[in-house]
């Protein structure tokens, strides 16, 4: 038993190298058994996929491999690969995180969150809508993973000044039904305190505390330690349900534009401000459904803070109050570099939301139509930050400034983007785009569409329902980014052979990615709750089973109400149309060639 048990763990730390070579192997029939080209194209793309979800390489080493697979199998030559690493696409996704970098620099971002929770007060249920609103909106335009990173150590000091120390509360928790539990709760209570009470705050909560038994205490330190984690657990999925607001808050929006532009071209339906009146109101109300379940689960929904006396539940609110409070002052007054990052904060998300939003004319038909996009928009944005000073200029500031050695600090450094900018994503969306690009190229889409018959009786609305749980819970195991671009070709082809918008599948698609909320392993940001030491996976799997109920339906409420109505999805699309009989060309040439050839 020991030896199979040393096997075992032998195997398990080779597992990688055993996926790299095995799957390579495994996958080579399909050169053999398929058409030559989609045979081919097929063997990269589940060979990437396979790489993508068990992270046998890093993420952005398997987006690279078209450069080099598809050239050698004779798929697509590289100039036409190359270019897709850097689409207009991945310039917004980089401009989005330029100006994430800048916040992030001159802690515009924490000075939001907590403003908004000195709002909201110390209640907990609106303590946890508080965290959630303000991680949401964040995430809106700093990564998820940053965000959660952030705004965990606020809810923590927080946590800790309205229940004490969460060690002493899990020991309460175990606490027997006798006397000597009793005297282990004063023992417990007064070491926990004695820090941040006076004398005479001592002797009062020892009083109180001798007038509770420890069934008492037993209780109360459960509901609370439930409450802390609601707060915790509500943090990453509103990051992950934030995240899905704007194009560039999760790298799947930008990929589903990237591939729309590959598979239809003539499409020019979702840009910033089209999506962003889409998703707001789906985030919008997702996110409150969200909070009244975890508010419900976790006792956040009761207001009551402990079983104690008034006076102290006031004297715990009272502290959390100026934990909060403390920690904004240390900010101190908005400098002139935050209120001018926040100024072209503003300024980036109107033009980009007012460039094209198609239900009014935008800006950009003062230019050439199809010269400025948003990246363009995004770019030439973020540039002025790499020039604009963060120190407020004087009258004789660039007389001082040409006869002194003082350096002119702008808004953001080079280095500082180089730094905080992970790159590794924008290769990863480049390596999506490439694939699609070969699927479309080599004819693996039409071949793909071609055996999903099947699915052809199915009712869209139901085929809605079906894709947004199928990609919700295979994101669970991969990677948002990973998930969206192995199901975007399929879902594009199967629209077409149902004949609908191919915006009706492809959004739920690209939406449920983001909608991974039951494993640590999920996302980022749910990894990093989890590392915290105070969640258990049967947490999050009893809160994200729900959760992803919810938004499966949500997701489809929104599509066939608001959504029908900002990209007309109740008609098959010429853009769609025009490529079907493109298509159908293609394949009757393709038939015909060979007899051509014997005349």
């Amino acid at each position: 038993m020991e030896a199979v048990s040393a096997f075992a763990k032998k195997l398990w730390s080779v597992r990688r190298q055993l996926v790299l070579v095995l799957t390579p192997i495994t996958l080579l029939p399909l050169l053999f058994t398929l058409p030559p080209r989609e045979g081919k194209c097929l063997y990269v793309v589940l060979l990437m996929a396979m790489f993508w979800c068990t992270e046998a390489l890093p993420l952005a080493v398997t987006a690279t491999l078209p450069v080099c697979l598809f050239p050698l199998l004779g798929i697509l030559p590289s100039h036409k690969v190359c270019p897709q690493y850097f689409l207009d696409t991945n310039f917004l996704f980089f401009s989005g995180l330029v100006m994430a970098s800048a916040i992030e620099e001159w802690n515009l971002h924490r000075r939001i969150a907590l403003r908004v929770l000195m709002i909201v007060g110390v209640k907990p249920a609106w303590l946890i809508l508080g965290m959630m609103l303000t991680t949401a909106f964040l995430s809106m335009w700093l990564s998820n993973t940053a965000t959660t990173a952030m705004m965990l150590p606020i809810a923590n000091a927080i946590l800790e000044s309205l229940f004490g120390d969460l060690e002493t509360l899990k020991r309460n928790c175990r606490l027997a039904d006798d006397s000597e539990g009793i005297s282990q709760m004063k023992l417990h209570t007064m070491g926990s305190e004695k820090q941040i009470l006076t004398k005479d705050d001592r002797e009062d909560m020892l009083e109180k505390c001798d007038m509770r038994t420890p069934l008492e205490i037993r209780k109360e330190s459960e509901y609370q330690k439930r409450v802390w984690k609601g707060f915790l657990i509500c943090i990453p999925y509103a990051a992950s349900i934030g995240g899905t607001a704007t194009l560039t808050g999760t790298a799947p929006n930008l990929i589903l534009v990237g591939q729309l532009k590959s598979f239809f071209p003539e499409c020019d339906l979702i840009n910033f401000g089209s999506w962003f009146v889409f998703a707001c109101p789906l985030m919008l109300l997702f996110l409150i459904l969200g909070w009244l379940w975890i508010s419900f689960l976790y006792g956040g929904l009761n207001t009551r803070l402990c079983l104690k006396k008034k006076d102290f539940r006031a004297d715990a609110e009272a502290k959390a109050r100026d934990v909060i409070a403390q920690d904004y002052k240390k900010l101190g007054p908005i400098s002139f570099a935050e209120g001018a990052i926040g100024f072209f904060f503003f300024l980036f998300a109107i033009l980009l939301f007012t460039r094209d939003p198609k239900f009014f004319p935008g800006w950009s038909k003062l230019f050439n139509k199809g010269y400025v996009s948003d990246a363009v928009t995004g770019v030439t944005i973020v540039s002025i930050l790499f020039f604009f000073p963060s120190q407020k200029p004087s009258l004789n500031w660039w007389f001082n400034f040409r006869s002194s050695n003082t350096e002119n600090v702008p808004l953001l450094s080079w280095k500082k983007a180089q730094e905080c900018v992970p790159w590794n994503i924008i290769l990863l969306l480049g390596g999506g785009f490439a694939m699609a690009k070969g699927c479309e190229e080599s004819g693996l889409s039409i071949w793909i569409g071609s055996h999903l018959q099947p699915l052809e009786g199915v009712p869209p609305g139901v085929a809605v329902l079906l894709i947004t749980v199928v990609v919700a819970s295979f994101t669970e195991f991969a990677s948002n980014t990973a998930t969206i671009i192995i199901f975007l070709p399929v879902l594009a082809e199967l629209a077409m052979r149902l004949e609908v918008n191919p915006l009706y599948l492809m959004i739920p698609g690209t939406v449920g990615c983001s909608y991974a909320f039951m494993l640590p392993v999920s996302t980022p940001p749910n990894s990093i709750a989890f590392a915290s030491g105070h969640l258990m996976v049967k947490d999050m799997v009893k809160t994200g089973v729900v959760m992803n109920i919810m938004g499966v339906l949500v997701l489809s409420l929104a599509m066939n109400t608001w959504g029908r109505y900002i990209f007309n999805l109740s008609t098959y699309p010429d853009w769609a149309r025009t490529l079907n009989t493109t298509a159908a060309f293609a394949g009757l040439h393709n038939t015909l060639s060979p007899l051509n050839v014997t005349l």
